[in-house]
């Protein structure tokens, strides 16, 4: 994979590169302020792009903007947001327009080099890959969504594991599960949430919007 590095943190990025590197992918860029960031995803318009949410100028929210401006300007580009703390907004600002490719992870998942790379894979094949921390954030500040209130406590077991990024495979090893009966539990959930498209990496994103979003 082709990848841009945004963090400020000069030890942070360098680290992150050279684990991205050791596992064989290529880092075409790194940017330490918010318009380097979009300068760069706009110029390689990479595989996928590791963004801090808190850069140079302000420290404020320059990382999210630029991946904002950057989806945009290039419509689903995968982008994995790294950020020290949960903040609700940047989090449902950055999946608001439902065309996957995001994830959202604290920063200290990157200490562990298999769940940061199999996060940034699941980002750039289209798919989401949300902390838990984040997940249960969101979920304690949005009101009831009616539609979910039609499934059943093992649908939303099995939605709250999709909403991490994990593959029907994974949930079913997480529940003791077989894949055929999550396969079930997700047809199923996708009817009762009304989603009917067939491409199912898109429904999977469609259903963990619905999950995380107000009504």
């Amino acid at each position: 994979m082709r990848i841009v590095v945004a963090e400020d943190l000069y030890l942070l990025r360098d680290g992150m590169v050279r684990l991205i590197e050791a596992y064989g992918h290529q880092v075409v860029a790194t940017a330490a302020t918010g318009p380097e960031t979009l300068e760069a995803l706009l110029r390689w318009r990479p595989d996928v792009a590791v963004i801090d949410v808190r850069m140079p100028p302000t420290r404020s929210d320059e990382g999210l903007r630029a991946a904002l401006a950057a989806r945009s300007e290039l419509p689903g580009l995968p982008v994995l947001i790294l950020s020290q703390y949960v903040e609700q907004l940047y989090a449902r600002e950055l999946l608001a327009d439902g065309a996957g490719g995001i994830g959202y992870v604290l920063k200290e998942s990157v200490f562990d080099a298999d769940q940061f790379l199999d996060a940034l894979e699941r980002v750039a094949d289209g798919g989401t890959a949300m902390d838990p921390a984040v997940i249960a954030k969101l979920l304690s500040s949005g009101s009831s969504n009616r539609r979910l209130e039609r499934l059943t406590e093992r649908e939303r077991s099995v939605l709250g594991l999709m909403a991490e990024g994990l593959s029907n495979q994974a949930i079913g090893r997480r529940l003791f599960l077989s894949e055929s009966s999550i396969s079930k539990y997700t047809t199923s959930m996708f009817g009762k949430l009304g989603i009917t498209d067939d491409d199912t990496n898109h429904r999977r994103v469609l259903a963990v919007l619905a999950y995380l979003n107000n009504p």
